[in-house]
């Protein structure tokens, strides 16, 4: 990897437009070269979640102390629930020798600009709002009100992803193999043929 690929990389895009899915093959190709910031959530696991691995699943009340404390770099509120992520996190993942990767939210890329961090930012965009209703639907984990609550945050996001220098790559995950090339290439700091961010006429 280049001296660029031990800079933090900050993930960010919509629900449902396959970020779990990029992780996931990117640490099975790479298990020592990367390490995943785990963030805190006051939100229940789902089935075949487990603590520690895929959140620090808290309480409400445990994560509002927490935040002042000054634990986290960036948290939110998104559903009803609380997410994080720690200084604790990004450091133990740093200590490695790893590359920290952080997946989080819009509003978590604004206060994380806002800390001497300096990480890469990568946007996952959908090719389409079409596109990305027809995904979370299929995935059937939420009421129909969730998902048009997760849509309406999703436009948010990619109207937020159209600002003045808030990402440094953006890859419009249409074709998984392909978007997992262009992923692969940033993360591990090689030249990458940019994405166009698709239109939201739809």
């Amino acid at each position: 990897m280049s001296p660029s690929s031990k800079v933090p990389l900050v993930i960010f895009g919509p629900s449902g437009v396959g970020k779990g899915t990029l992780l996931k093959r990117l640490f099975a190709e790479f298990p020592d070269g990367f390490g995943f910031s785990v963030s805190h959530t006051t939100r229940a696991p789902r089935p075949g979640e487990t603590d520690g691995k895929e959140y620090h699943f808290t309480t409400p009340e445990k994560f509002k102390d927490l935040i002042q404390c000054g634990a986290f770099i960036e948290h939110a509120q998104f559903s009803g629930n609380f997410y994080g992520t720690s200084f604790q996190t990004v450091r133990h993942v740093a200590e490695t020798g790893r590359r920290c990767v952080l997946d989080i939210d819009a509003q978590g890329v604004q206060q994380i600009k806002r800390t001497d961090l300096n990480p890469i930012y990568l946007f996952i965009s959908p090719p389409s709002m079409t596109v990305l209703r027809e995904r979370l639907r299929g995935r059937a984990t939420d009421s129909e009100e969730a998902i048009q609550k997760r849509l309406s945050t999703a436009l948010k996001e990619i109207q937020y992803a159209r600002e003045p220098n808030v990402y440094d790559y953006v890859i419009v995950n249409d074709d998984l193999e392909k978007a997992y090339e262009k992923f692969r290439q940033v993360a591990l700091g090689q030249e990458v043929n940019q994405d166009m961010l698709p239109p939201l006429d739809d």
